[in-house]
């Protein structure tokens, strides 16, 4: 997705380089995560796919709710439901999967004895495959947002699943999604980007889970990727090598991952002024682009950022996601 790129990132008399490249192949020593990640990353394609593809069953839920007693009309509402259902089950799964693959990640491009810039250097194939979960992630967000059917479907089956249950009906599907995992998949779908909320808490739990390691290993690391996407986008060298518009989306699309991470993650966020982010400059990138193929980013950060509202977040910078 990324042609190989190599950015000069000045920070004081600091000199930073590291490239998000499209070839990067793993080391040796990057294999094992390399190739757990893979596995995941190979099934996200079909997972938007399934997910665009996804029509609902509004027609055979009305036509039921409408006309309660006609039997008929029931089983055939039940019968469109259950098979969504299970894609539903099959999208909350890949989640899990995708957190996983999120928090190995995160080890290895944080260890010590190396900075995030020299594990972003080091380790790119790693740094390609961050870039990617984030990459999918919005994407899925963006496409359950524009698609009521998710939570109308999974409500209705919720529905008649407890009144089956209440009038002793034995239920296909049931087996399929049981009271515990409906639990889960409803708390999921409630959440207006339910994988970028997944891929937050997973983060906030790794920093939390490993106290030996400093913050800054992880904040940092989210914070060049950050610059990495930006000073791309926004310097006319580096975009005039960008093959397709797809690329454009790509960076874009990490650059707001990484700051809503960073958001959740950093004890002050993204948009304080000690914040090695520089929102002014990402907000600008996203606004200098055709207003229909970002808004769903912009409102990302205005919806599931952490930080924006708070009294240390400039008014110019909360004027600009207005």
């Amino acid at each position: 997705m990324l042609q190989v790129i190599r950015l000069k990132i000045n920070r004081g008399t600091r000199t930073e380089s590291p490239a998000l490249a499209e070839d990067a192949q793993p080391t040796e020593s990057e294999k094992e995560i390399y190739n757990q990640v893979n596995v995941v990353l190979k099934d996200a394609e079909g997972i938007l796919e399934d997910l665009q593809s996804y029509r609902g069953a509004g027609h055979e839920i009305r036509e039921a709710i409408q006309h309660p007693a006609d039997e008929k009309l029931q089983e055939k509402a039940w019968g469109a439901v259950v098979p969504l259902v299970g894609k539903l089950k099959k999208f909350y799964e890949f989640s899990q999967r995708l957190e996983a693959a999120l928090r190995g990640l995160l080890g290895a491009l944080t260890s010590t004895p190396y900075s995030p810039t020299q594990h972003l250097e080091r380790e790119q194939a790693l740094a390609k495959q961050f870039a990617e979960i984030l990459h999918f992630t919005l994407r899925f967000d963006e496409l359950k947002m524009t698609n009521p059917a998710i939570q109308n479907d999974f409500s209705y089956y919720r529905r008649t699943l407890s009144r089956m249950r209440i009038n002793n009906v034995p239920a296909e599907g049931e087996n399929e999604v049981n009271n515990e995992l409906a639990n889960r998949m409803s708390l999921f779908y409630a959440e207006a980007t339910p994988m970028l909320k997944t891929l937050s808490d997973a983060t906030t739990k790794f920093v939390s889970e490993n106290k030996n390691l400093p913050i800054e290993n992880t904040t940092d690391c989210l914070s060049t990727m950050a610059s990495v996407c930006r000073v791309m986008l926004e310097t006319p060298e580096y975009r005039s090598r960008f093959t397709n518009e797809e690329t454009v989306s790509f960076c874009l699309r990490v650059m707001v991952g990484v700051i809503i991470l960073y958001d959740h993650v950093h004890p002050v966020g993204a948009f304080a002024k000690t914040s090695k982010i520089d929102m002014k400059g990402c907000i600008k990138v996203l606004k200098d682009q055709p207003p229909n193929s970002v808004e769903g980013l912009l409102n990302a950060l205005r919806y599931t950022t952490k930080h924006l509202n708070d009294e240390t977040t400039s008014k110019q910078i909360k004027s600009m996601l207005q």
